[in-house]
């Protein structure tokens, strides 16, 4: 497929209805193709959005019979389109994991990775967030191999800790995908600045697609989705409601950025402590 492509983030409302929530997805996945999308990314919990442990359990599938999963896989294979399915609550036993997947033209899943950050966090006095109640965290870094390069794997909170992409980076990475529902406090603040410095540090084109708007009658989300260069411009954004954004990407750009810059090469820092 060369060194060009065209990437399509979704903006999506997902709810506490997995039927919902799969149509609303479909939906914005065709609208994608229909742009000539070549890769096609999905925000955190595409398939649902609660913080209420017992209803994730009712309501949630094995990845064998996950009905966004099989979708997504049969809709990448009939249209020969690579998806990253930013998310979805996957059931293991009594495990809960917050899971991302990349997926081939063919419908084959490539890579996965389960969220290692767990977002543990007092925003306000009324809001407040403890994923490690609900969420089995992920233990191993993950990258992909797509048509383009390498991509690397992570799940929104993620993104607080750089240390995630250096090592992703080491292993060959030249995007990076950061699907979120982020909050709308922690959004205005900091969402920009953390995918903009992610992207300048790394030297990777950074892909970002959010979930936006009342998902429940207690969560809001910042929406914002946002296509970041490897040198921190951000190509695109969708600030606000359900929707997509596409940006065509050379990929050479990464290699352009990187030569010139001796922090890109992967390299561990080392101190000398006399």
């Amino acid at each position: 497929m060369g060194n060009r492509f065209k990437v399509a983030c979704l903006q999506l409302n997902s709810g506490q209805s997995v039927k919902k929530n799969l149509n609303q997805t479909l939906k914005f996945l065709t609208k994608a193709v229909k742009l000539n999308a070549n890769l096609i990314l999905t925000p955190e919990i595409t398939n649902i959005v609660s913080l209420n442990r017992e209803h994730l359990v009712k309501e949630t599938y094995s990845e064998k019979k996950d009905p966004c999963l099989y979708m997504v896989k049969e809709f990448a294979k009939n249209n020969s389109v690579w998806i990253i399915l930013g998310s979805i609550i996957i059931k293991d036993n009594n495990n809960l994991f917050n899971r991302s997947y990349l997926i081939s033209n063919k419908g084959v899943i490539i890579s996965k990775y389960d969220k290692i950050h767990m977002f543990d966090a007092i925003i306000s006095y009324k809001e407040f967030y403890k994923e490690s109640s609900i969420f089995t965290a992920g233990k191993k870094v993950k990258i992909g191999q797509t048509p383009w390069g390498k991509v690397g794997l992570s799940i929104c909170y993620d993104m607080r800790f750089p240390e995630l992409y250096r090592s992703q980076v080491a292993r060959g990475a030249k995007i990076i995908s950061i699907p979120s529902a982020f909050t709308v406090t922690t959004g205005k603040a900091h969402w920009h600045t953390l995918l903009k410095a992610r992207a300048i540090e790394s030297g990777c084109y950074v892909f970002a697609p959010a979930q936006c708007g009342q998902n429940t009658p207690n969560r809001k989300t910042y929406g914002h989705s946002l296509i970041v260069s490897p040198y921190g411009k951000i190509l695109k954004e969708k600030m606000s409601g359900a929707g997509i954004i596409t940006c065509k990407i050379n990929i050479d750009e990464v290699d352009n950025i990187r030569k010139n810059m001796p922090s890109y090469q992967s390299k561990l820092l080392k101190r000398t402590i006399s």
